[in-house]
């Protein structure tokens, strides 16, 4: 099973996934590429950092389920390698999402948004975006939101970390049954 995990930026996304997979052994994650800079706050394993040509080159040949241009930046999620025991995770923006329905309309996407604009611009501010990425990331949620929110399979809203898990936990499971019939 593809469980897709999207939303605006600064909503929480990357704690969420991280945190699942933790919880859940039978979630593989795969690491996105991309060719912006690492934030200071970030992890060398967070993304797959690279180079606009090595992206491009491997865009030119499939390499990516979905692509997508963000904000001066390319990220991408390489093919998913199912090792047939784990579900795929895949954590991304909603021009992604987008593009993996299409390709796999059973996927399960789930679209995740912050309880309000307010805490998704201090959580943008405290993860080291510059001003003008943040608003520009505000400004880019307004016109993502409604589109992910027509798109999704269940809309969580990302308020208390732990309520949040269990809701989507609790999703997953309710999917892989259906899933596996």
């Amino acid at each position: 099973m593809i469980i897709v995990v999207s939303g605006p930026g600064g909503v929480g996304k990357g704690t969420i996934v991280d945190a699942l997979v933790k919880r859940d052994p039978l979630l593989w994650l795969s690491r996105s590429w991309t060719t912006r800079e690492r934030r200071p706050s970030e992890s060398d394993d967070h993304y797959f950092f690279t180079d606009t040509k090595t992206f491009e080159d491997r865009i030119s040949s499939g390499g990516f389920l979905e692509w997508t241009e963000f904000l001066g930046n390319y990220y991408g999620s390489p093919g998913p390698e199912p090792d047939g025991e784990r579900d795929i995770v895949l954590e991304i923006e909603v021009d992604g999402a987008q593009q993996v329905k299409k390709v796999h309309p059973d996927a399960l996407l789930l679209f995740v948004l912050p309880p309000s604009r307010e805490e998704q611009e201090r959580r943008l501010r405290g993860r080291g975006d510059p001003s003008d990425k943040v608003l520009a990331r505000l400004k880019k949620a307004e016109v993502e939101e409604p589109v992910g929110r027509e798109l999704a399979d269940h809309i969580v809203v990302n308020d208390e970390l732990e309520q949040t898990l269990e809701e989507m936990l609790a999703i997953i499971v309710g999917a892989r049954e259906r899933f596996v019939r």
